[in-house]
């Protein structure tokens, strides 16, 4: 029988200098907005964006900003709305933790629609634009999660399963490395590959809400529940319940914009 991987001691703090830390799942949120700014600028000066250097910035700041908003209200309302009830201060306990990608996805595309309004640029064009730019990060906030040691997935007798602390002494899946691959890099190679060529407007938001939806419904059988909600109807958790929508949402999308739109470029129409 070969022993279980056993995970390794990690400081969630990186460094520190006096009383400003560090930390690894920080450090993600930086790569993930960078590689973002980098991508999108490289649109920028190339030609292939409806905004400014100005507006890229503007839109990537506001767009991180509901990000961590909505993920925060999205945790506490989908998965701690019994606890909200009793202390409606846990809102802002965010100290303990909590964010629901989810959430972050709605506090995102409320974003994206005020941006729609002030720069006239549609917003299934600025959807378009962003939906390579995400990915990355996402799957940055995953591998943080891994070396958080938390969201660890369920008990299995794989080879690879990995004895995670705080969660009993059996190997469990490392979810969070599979929610990396495929929320991650899996997802830009093929949001950005289809996004290179001109295609339907709205088609590229399609194909990430899809992508990302069935990917998440996936990942999420080997994914622990929460211990406080369990499994729910039909044996699904609740991350399946919000991913599901999503993904025929996003088929949805993708095959209205084919059949009904012009084409664009990184969001940008092409003109005749």
């Amino acid at each position: 029988m070969v022993d279980p991987i056993i995970f390794p001691q990690i400081d969630p703090v990186i460094f520190s200098i006096g009383p400003l830390a560090v930390r690894w799942y920080g450090l993600m949120y930086l790569i993930g907005l960078g590689f973002a700014y980098f991508l999108g600028m490289k649109a920028v000066k190339s030609g292939r964006s409806p905004f400014t250097e100005q507006q890229l910035s503007d839109l990537l700041f506001y767009g991180f900003m509901g990000a961590v908003l909505g993920g925060r209200l999205g945790y506490v309302f989908f998965y701690q709305f019994e606890r909200f009830i009793e202390d409606p201060l846990y809102l802002f306990m965010i100290h303990q933790g909590g964010m629901s990608f989810h959430g972050g996805l709605l506090g995102v595309i409320a974003v994206l629609f005020i941006f729609s309004r002030i720069t006239k640029v549609s917003f299934l064009q600025i959807g378009d634009f962003v939906a390579p730019l995400v990915p990355i990060g996402l799957g940055a906030g995953r591998l943080g999660n891994f070396l958080n040691a938390e969201l660890w997935g369920r008990t299995t007798d794989a080879p690879w399963g990995i004895v995670f602390p705080n969660a009993g002494p059996l190997p469990r899946h490392p979810s969070q490395l599979y929610e990396f691959f495929l929320e991650g890099f899996v997802l830009f190679f093929v949001v950005y590959w289809y996004s290179k060529k001109p295609r339907a407007v709205g088609s590229a938001s399609g194909l990430f809400l899809m992508g990302y939806g069935s990917f998440r419904f996936i990942v999420e059988y080997f994914r622990q529940p929460d211990d406080h909600l369990g499994l729910l109807t039909l044996g699904m958790s609740m991350g399946q319940w919000l991913s599901l929508p999503m993904a025929l949402a996003g088929l949805g999308l993708m095959v209205w914009s084919i059949k009904t739109n012009p084409k664009a470029e990184n969001g940008k129409l092409i003109t005749p």
